[in-house]
């Protein structure tokens, strides 16, 4: 990799400057009109890709150690597709009372107060309460005979964290937190940034990020002008 032998290479900026050149070459658009830009449905998920590959711990190296970076990409060299795949873009898994567990968006909009999420990143699990799943948790309603339900979707998620812990070496790290809590920051840290504390439109009842890293609709639409220049 370009990372380890070259001192002053830019991964981001080299990333940045693929992705360009292969929307230009591929891409469907009007010279200079943004809002024509398009890609086929065989390129259409790769931006959201790469957006997460550029905000990964291969591409990001800050506040993880040399050895902690060179295992992570050893680890990445050595898996298969399907696994490589899960950890650039983690699966994020909703379980609710309203439905079935049912696959959610990787965005800040998945969290709600009344809902568990379960995060796969490959390297640890996140199994994440919501904040009145948390106070129900606390409260012992899941020990009371007449909230079996409460305690079935609680245990769900425990379940499915387990089954992929058992099959997967290395073992990955199991995270269980809460909506507000300091380990919360193994899911968020995953997330887009879709609101945050400077959006400009208000959301109360939201989750928002505290980060000034943009998010994956800015980061399309700094790549569809680039890419129509």
């Amino acid at each position: 990799m370009k990372i380890g032998v070259q001192a002053e290479f830019d991964p981001i900026r080299w990333l940045d400057k693929s992705l360009i050149h292969l929307c230009t070459r591929f891409g469907d658009y009007q010279k200079d009109i943004p809002s024509s830009f398009s890609l086929s449905p065989r390129f259409s998920i790769f931006p959201q890709f790469m957006f997460h590959l550029r905000r990964s711990q291969f591409v990001q190296v800050f506040n993880n150690s040399l050895d902690e970076t060179a295992y992570f990409r050893t680890i990445l060299n050595r898996e298969n597709v399907a696994n490589s795949v899960v950890m650039i873009q983690p699966s994020l898994i909703s379980y609710s009372f309203h439905s079935t567990p049912e696959p959610a968006l990787l965005d800040v909009s998945a969290i709600a107060a009344d809902r568990i999420l379960l995060l796969d990143s490959y390297f640890s699990i996140v199994v994440f309460h919501g904040s009145t799943i948390a106070q129900w948790r606390k409260a012992g309603y899941h020990n009371q005979p007449e909230h079996v339900v409460f305690a079935q979707l609680l245990q769900a998620p425990r379940d499915d964290a387990n089954d992929i812990t058992k099959e997967r070496f290395p073992v990955p790290r199991l995270v269980i937190c809460d909506q507000h809590g300091s380990q919360a920051r193994f899911l968020l840290a995953k997330l887009n940034p879709s609101a945050t504390y400077n959006s400009d439109i208000p959301a109360p009842e939201r989750e928002i990020l505290f980060t000034d890293d943009v998010s994956f609709e800015v980061f399309l639409d700094h790549l569809q002008r680039l890419a129509v220049q």
